[in-house]
């Protein structure tokens, strides 16, 4: 793919590239909505990636090819970016990126890029902050900037929240970021740190795209407020509560009472997903495969119940793996209202499933879903290639 984009590069704009970065999808494991809560998540950098190869020029005009989403070059202006995106466009991440580090005092050069990419669209795996994350790369390298990876993700995530419109953690760019390889990321958001966590030796993830794609700016933003909401009914009670994460079960269920009944079946997802984070570092220690794939189970059934951000689709591709002696555990994956379920299964009956679990699908559904085998993968990285060319 290196190679590849690098030809992109050479064949669209007549030169070659100084810089090529690339960044990873991610899935997440568990930990369904509890970053912004300042909560938990277990995530994993998967082995799909952006690849951005980049040049700088003069002027103040960039120049972007993505011939996966559109085969014409697009440009914009680095002294005309709004202050907010104007309308639906994948280019919108790309000026986000730029505008915050302009926001942050910088001086972006202008510069020439072309983008491939093998993670899924809308699906659920995160291809914008795969993207992101590449272009942040390369625009650290410009501007010699350290590397500060709390500092990066802030600017991934600024771009989505402030340029995109839609409210969401630093989940997605801290596992781009910080994966490692048979290794799933343990993150916790209020002091945003990190910790590599082993994952279980011949297991794979298989993902399947449940083909409803998902535009998390609305419902996304709605669950936020919703949680936000709850702090604020908790606190008349336990006043020292800075978030959701302060919350155990027993603390949220004595309040019940004093709830909303759709805002509290919010808090408890993520009150809940918190607490089968941690039971999740016990059966991972332990090497309890199984007892970590019912955790998988019980999140998705709270995704239903409490969050309501599954679909049909991904409950019946879950549904699936409950029935089958091929899956551990399975659940949806990101932010929901569409978009993929992860299947835990033993990597030597991964294809086995893959292929039972696409024919069973297209038996009710009428099409055969898109599907990866993923395994845990490093975070991203930038190769400089002046030497090379």
């Amino acid at each position: 793919m290196i190679n590849d984009v690098l030809k992109l590069f050479n064949q669209t704009f007549g030169a070659n590239a100084t810089i090529c970065s690339q960044a990873p999808g991610r899935l997440e494991i568990l930990g369904n909505h509890t970053d912004y809560n300042e909560g938990f998540v277990l995530s994993t950098a998967v082995d799909c990636y952006t690849f951005i190869a980049i040049k700088e020029i003069p002027g103040d005009t960039c120049k972007v090819i993505s011939p996966e989403i559109e085969k014409e070059i697009r440009t914009f202006s680095l002294n005309q970016i709004a202050d907010h995106a104007e309308s639906q466009d994948w280019l919108n991440y790309i000026k986000g990126t730029v505008k915050e580090f302009q926001k942050r005092g910088m001086q972006v050069p202008a510069f020439e890029a072309a983008i491939l990419s093998t993670v899924p669209l809308s699906a659920g795996m995160s291809s914008s902050a795969s993207l992101e994350i590449a272009l942040l790369q390369r625009l650290h390298e410009v501007l010699d900037l350290e590397k500060d990876i709390n500092e990066m993700a802030r600017i991934g995530q600024g771009c989505e929240n402030n340029f995109i419109g839609a409210n969401t953690g630093l989940m997605d760019q801290f596992s781009s970021l910080a994966g490692q390889k048979d290794s799933f990321v343990l993150s916790e958001y209020r002091n945003l740190t990190v910790k590599a966590v082993p994952v279980p030796k011949n297991i794979s993830l298989v993902v399947f795209n449940s083909g409803v794609k998902h535009d998390l700016s609305q419902e996304y933003n709605e669950r936020r407020l919703q949680c936000e909401e709850s702090v604020k009914i908790l606190k008349q009670f336990y006043p020292d509560i800075q978030s959701l994460r302060d919350i155990n079960l027993q603390q949220l269920e004595a309040q019940i009472i004093n709830f909303p009944e759709e805002v509290y079946r919010r808090a408890l997802h993520v009150v809940g997903e918190n607490d089968r984070v941690h039971k999740a570092l016990n059966c991972l220690e332990q090497k309890d495969v199984e007892g970590f794939a019912e955790l998988l189970f019980d999140s998705h059934k709270s995704s239903i119940d409490n969050f309501e951000n599954s679909c049909q689709e991904l409950d019946f591709l879950v549904n699936i793996a409950q029935s089958s002696s091929l899956c551990y555990g399975a659940r949806i994956s990101g932010g929901g209202f569409g978009g993929i379920s992860i299947h835990l299964v033993e990597s030597h009956r991964a294809e086995d499933y893959q292929q039972f679990v696409q024919s069973t699908f297209k038996n009710h559904y009428g099409f055969t879903p898109d599907s990866f085998i993923c395994q845990s993968a490093q975070g991203a990285y930038s190769e400089k290639l002046v030497e090379l060319v």
